[in-house]
């Protein structure tokens, strides 16, 4: 799905993973469910894209429902997989976390759970290699997307901030539709490490100005990060987190 030139969806409200376009390629942003493979071809052969054009993947943090596909393009084609050095060794599947579920409602949950099931995600493939990145670096791929430290959900959960496509992707710092409950708009997400934490993070991309945010969960928001933000403090608030 194309939201804006040079800026792709791949996945659905469930599970979103996110392509960037420029002259001198394409970078993958976050790499949903493995089963979501077919999306990531069949949306670059839309964009008039083939794999060969990707230049790297960069995922905002290691869990298994955002780095589905990343080992494959690794191992296939040869292209990098960036992730934050805090939280390198989740992604190659070398620790895990077991955050409490929390609230949740049977529809949605079932909901998430079967989408996650159809797209393998319970044969997620860890990462055997990972370029490891900090807050603060523009990196050398297509957008030049520039890294922005957003700890909490995990200690190396970060935003990816991409002025060329005026957006903001946040992974899990934020969602717009919660996988358990199924409530929409902007607030915080589950199987969160550090929910304070994670909320004083976004305080680090509220001026960014981009007017789209897009998470790893939920609609595409296009009404300004600034909002979004507020929506999730307001959201924090009303729940007493």
């Amino acid at each position: 799905m194309q939201l804006a030139p040079s800026l792709h969806r791949i996945g659905n409200e469930i599970v979103a993973a996110y392509l960037v376009e420029a002259p001198d390629g394409v970078t993958v942003i976050d790499a949903g469910l493995a089963g979501q493979w077919t999306e990531l071809v069949a949306e670059l052969e839309a964009m008039g894209r083939t794999l060969d054009d990707v230049r790297g993947v960069v995922l905002t943090h290691g869990d298994g429902d955002h780095i589905g596909f990343a080992e494959r393009l690794r191992r296939e084609h040869a292209v990098p997989v960036h992730v934050h050095e805090a939280d390198a060794a989740r992604a190659r599947g070398e620790v895990s976390s077991r955050p409490a579920w929390g609230r949740m409602r049977i529809g949605a949950t079932a909901s998430f759970l079967w989408y996650a099931l159809r797209k393998n995600g319970l044969r997620t493939t860890p990462l055997s290699e990972v370029v490891t990145v900090r807050d603060g670096e523009v990196l050398d791929l297509p957008g030049s997307p520039e890294i922005i430290g957003l700890p909490g959900h995990s200690p190396g959960s970060i935003a990816i901030h991409v002025p060329s496509v005026d957006a903001v992707f946040v992974g899990d710092g934020l969602t717009t539709r919660h996988v358990l409950t199924g409530v929409e708009g902007p607030q915080p997400a589950p199987f969160t490490d550090d929910p304070a934490e994670a909320l004083a993070s976004l305080r680090r991309i509220s001026g960014l100005g981009a007017a789209w945010v897009l998470p790893g969960h939920g609609a595409p928001w296009h009404g300004g990060v600034e909002r979004a933000v507020a929506e999730v403090e307001r959201a924090a608030a009303a729940s007493g987190a």
